[in-house]
């Protein structure tokens, strides 16, 4: 199976996966507004044996297979202030 990989022009570190170049066609307006103009990056095979950093192969099969995208947010951003003041209170 290959997919289309293309990041977004609005969303630092927002990707989205569709079964093939340019095809949008399952992708919900609303999201493709927020996501902004699609730039291309790669078309990429997925095989059982390749690992992508924050992603499952399988699941992001499953979800081409289903839904026809899938959308990749950015990882959550630490709160740096909260961690400090959680390290403040364990050292009471």
């Amino acid at each position: 199976m290959l997919c289309a990989v293309y990041k977004s022009s609005k969303k630092a570190e927002t990707y989205l996966y569709v079964p093939g170049r340019d095809d949008f066609s399952q992708v919900p307006k609303a999201l493709m507004s927020t996501f902004g103009q699609p730039l291309f990056l790669m078309i990429m095979p997925l095989k059982n044996e390749r690992k992508l950093a924050r992603l499952d192969v399988a699941k992001l099969r499953i979800e081409l297979n289903t839904k026809g995208f899938y959308l990749q947010l950015p990882p959550a951003e630490e709160n740096m202030l909260k961690i400090h003041l959680a390290q403040q209170q364990g050292s009471e």
